[in-house]
């Protein structure tokens, strides 16, 4: 969805109120680790700052469903950022349009996490010669060093 600088750049107004819910569409995260995004509801404006530079002041809040990286399950991850830059990439200069899906898009992006489980015991995870064990244990066990990093914990 494109916003209309138009007013903004002819100084018809001081500032446009991008305030509302959007919903990012299926194309924009069907490559990533994101599988589904519900609405994002977004508060804000753009301006123009005294060297006629659109000035985007926001903060959006949202739920994204992500794999669980252990159990890989769907889990529910919410999110949210703020906004306080120009905007030069993906305004469209020429046209005075604002793409908001990509400029919303592009900054959820940064908040999938690497890794996210909410997955408390490990035991149940194992099998025929393994089993999931926590970085504690992973520290101690099998470890020729163990004896020294006890000491260096101690300090």
């Amino acid at each position: 969805m494109n916003i209309d600088l138009s007013l903004l750049h002819s100084n018809t107004v001081e500032e446009l109120d991008i305030s509302g819910t959007y919903e990012i569409p299926k194309e924009y995260y069907q490559d990533s680790e994101v599988v589904s995004l519900d609405k994002v509801k977004v508060k804000g404006r753009i301006t123009q700052d005294e060297n006629n530079l659109d000035h985007i002041e926001c903060q959006a809040t949202g739920n994204m469903v992500l794999l669980d990286s252990i159990s890989l399950e769907e889990v529910s991850y919410p999110f949210s950022f703020e906004y306080d830059d120009i905007c030069e990439e993906n305004c469209k200069k020429n046209e005075n349009l604002l793409d908001i899906f990509l400029f919303l898009w592009e900054n959820i992006v940064l908040e999938v996490p690497l890794q996210f489980t909410k997955v408390s015991d490990l035991s149940k995870y194992h099998g025929d010669g393994w089993k999931l064990i926590s970085e504690d244990e992973h520290r101690y066990q099998n470890n020729p060093f163990s004896e020294l990093l006890k000491d260096y914990d101690k300090e």
